[in-house]
């Protein structure tokens, strides 16, 4: 059989062995017809379509587990007020822009700044009346807001998150003249970064948008594949809607993967819940956590066959998340039967890693995690809260590795964007932004385990191993290149390397050869 597109390379990573070889993928439709250490000169004729990438490293299509389409959205929704320099020129811009929404329409801002004085809320309420009014700052962490908004959506500068302001969300998502473009834009985005596959967090029945998924795949409009989570926010978990979209999804594109949670919060602001107390504040964790609820909705959820993924950061709040999975339903082998997982993982008890690997509790980490910080700032927080010694517990990949957990990556978009490369330098490097010496360098995965967690493992957590995650004869051909061969490219150069191929069902959706 001859083959509708045939890549040559000098390094294919296949996702089966460690390192990559030099040969071909040939690919017929949407399926891999053959990886050889040939040139494909016998899949070859007139109509096949050659690629010849030199050194150029081909990799299964890479996974993004845990990303957040909405919190996408909310940050590019409204206008963008960055370049305001004053108070005046704000409120002048922001009079415009309102003389072009609809009537009684949120006046929704972005990029503020957060010294401008003036803009309290009594002063909006005096300016914009009863049309509720919210201007995030830059950090997007902190608002202004008048009194109209906070008793429309129930949440106050004070309370400026996701979970809080899930009613701005919902306003959000549903302009589909604005959401659907968008949407289709983030996927195009994703195909960029070498992403083929998503676990997309929404929140309760994703306010409606499952109908958008449904139309999207209909009309072959998606670029990436989608899974889907629902995230109790405004309401109870509900089962019924879970049913009914594992029912009504079972097509290639769109599949409902089961429900999130959060449970602890950041070690930095004293909301990971530790083993022992913070050194700083007489507290094992100074946020309230309903373990109670979270344990009841997982054990209901598998009781009917649903995955759960559950978000910790505190080696306390890892353990009693492993306490509640040991409770689930497990094979004869002692596995769990449903691929539940644990999500960031910032600071972990290597026992607590073992008992993972012997569940078969699915790691969802966020390799990218050290580009937010640098060194001096990290270290300087982790030995205040926790202190040093204990900080030798962070982002603990080998261990994981170590313990057979199957480990899949995510960047909890758009707290970070899907950079491969910058995962390599890192997650394998141990390195902050800035460079210089490695943190707990023995922490660190290998080059050829991070680009598995991000292929087969994602695909793994996303219960599709068997189709995707590898190439090889069969399988479906989801396939990233990457502009460098990452195994041969000097750690100093890797963040350099890009994606410059992407291939879903062996469709080439971004080219930038």
């Amino acid at each position: 059989m001859k083959a509708d597109i045939v890549l040559q390379s000098n390094a294919i990573f296949t996702g089966l062995s460690k390192h990559p070889i030099s040969g071909c993928i040939a690919m017929k439709g949407n399926t891999i017809l053959a990886v050889n250490k040939t040139d494909g000169s016998e899949y070859i004729d007139c109509h096949t379509k050659v690629l010849d990438l030199g050194d150029r490293l081909v990799c299964p299509g890479f996974t993004d587990v845990h990303c957040f389409f909405t919190g996408y959205l909310l940050s590019i929704a409204g206008i963008d007020l960055e370049q305001c320099e004053t108070e005046a020129e704000l409120l002048e811009t922001l009079n415009t822009y309102k003389s072009k929404l609809s009537e009684g329409a949120t006046i929704l801002g972005r990029g503020v700044n957060p010294n401008f004085s003036t803009l309290s809320s009594d002063f909006l309420d005096k300016t914009f009346g009863m049309v509720p009014v919210i201007l995030f700052h830059k950090d997007s962490e902190s608002c202004f807001m008048n009194t109209a908004a906070i008793n429309t959506y129930q949440f106050t500068p004070e309370s400026c998150y996701s979970e809080s302001y899930w009613r701005l969300l919902k306003y959000v998502l549903s302009d589909t003249k604005f959401s659907v473009p968008a949407f289709i834009n983030y996927l195009k985005f994703m195909n960029s970064r070498g992403i083929t596959s998503i676990k997309e967090m929404g929140f309760d029945d994703f306010w409606g948008f499952t109908e958008i998924l449904d139309q999207l795949e209909k009309n072959k409009e998606l670029t990436v594949r989608v899974s889907f989570m629902s995230q109790p926010v405004g309401a109870p978990m509900n089962l019924a809607y879970g049913r009914n979209m594992r029912e009504k999804f079972t097509g290639d594109y769109v599949h409902f993967s089961g429900y999130n949670q959060m449970t602890d919060g950041s070690i930095s602001q004293l909301e990971g819940e530790m083993k022992e107390p913070y050194l700083c504040k007489d507290t094992f964790c100074v946020k309230e956590i309903d373990w109670d609820i979270l344990e009841q909705d997982t054990l209901a959820a598998d009781n009917e066959g649903f995955r759960f993924s559950l978000h910790a950061q505190g080696d306390r709040a890892i353990e009693k998340v492993i306490d509640i999975y040991e409770k689930c339903h497990k094979n004869a082998d002692g596995t769990l039967k449903n691929r539940h997982a644990i999500t960031d993982l910032e600071c972990t008890d290597p026992k607590d890693l073992e008992r993972m690997g012997q569940l078969g509790i699915i790691a969802e980490i966020y390799p990218q995690i050290m580009s937010l910080a640098n060194r001096k700032d990290k270290l300087s927080m982790i030995q205040d809260k926790i202190g040093l010694d204990r900080g030798k517990n962070y982002w603990n990949r080998r261990k994981m590795a170590d313990s057979n957990i199957t480990i899949s990556c995510g960047t909890d978009l758009p707290l970070l964007f899907d950079d491969i490369p910058e995962s390599v330098y890192h997650t394998v490097g141990a390195r902050f932004p800035e460079g210089g010496e490695p943190y707990n360098a023995e922490n660190t995965l290998l080059l050829h385990e991070l680009l598995r967690a991000w292929s087969f493992g994602g695909q793994y957590n996303l219960g599709f191993e068997n189709r995707l995650g590898t190439l090889e004869a069969g399988k479906l051909a989801d396939i990233t290149v990457l502009s460098h061969n990452l195994f041969t490219t000097p750690l100093e150069e890797i963040r350099e390397a890009k994606v410059c191929l992407t291939l879903v069902d062996g469709n080439i959706v971004y080219n930038n050869l």
